[in-house]
């Protein structure tokens, strides 16, 4: 991994295609994110093409609003090989959406007829200097993705 990428991977006793219906589904990334910062989808349709967006209330304690939204522009869907997305924010009066660099991608690989290895991989080697230095990066640290697969494999399992 380069010094402005992490990533993690586990196995799921699941085929790639349960996994990636459930990567999917914006409502249940909140379950799959476990930090409380992603709190529901606010949006009602699944994930079908690269290009689609979703849109997910949010909270941080360190947001100027601490409540708040984001707008995710899906780059990769290779069902169900991978899907990519980045955040962004969408302006209420132009509904032009801006991203700030960081990437989310999970790629998946079949492991036999009922097993799935898992890569989550936070990528942001396109966030700017100033962005840089006012949000820190990474913004978490590197057990928030193996934390993810995990909640992630409770979800596809149970």
């Amino acid at each position: 991994m380069g010094t402005d990428q992490l990533a993690a991977s586990t196995r799921i006793e699941a085929d790639p295609e349960t996994v990636f219906a459930v990567l999917t589904d914006p409502s249940a990334h909140a379950a799959i994110d476990g930090t409380g910062w992603v709190r529901e989808s606010l949006d009602a349709d699944r994930i079908t093409a690269a290009g689609d967006v979703f849109r997910m209330a949010m909270y941080h304690p360190n947001h100027p609003d601490k409540d708040y939204e984001i707008a995710n522009l899906v780059e990769v869907f290779d069902e169900p090989r991978a899907i990519a997305w980045k955040p962004g924010t969408e302006s209420p009066e132009t509904g032009k959406l801006s991203f700030g660099g960081w990437i989310w991608r999970y790629d998946l690989a079949a492991n036999g007829p009922s097993q799935t290895t898992v890569t989550l991989t936070y990528d942001w080697s396109a966030v700017g200097p100033e962005v840089r230095e006012h949000l820190g990066f990474p913004p978490f640290g590197p057990d928030h993705l193996a934390n993810s697969l995990q909640h992630l494999s409770n979800l596809v399992t149970s």
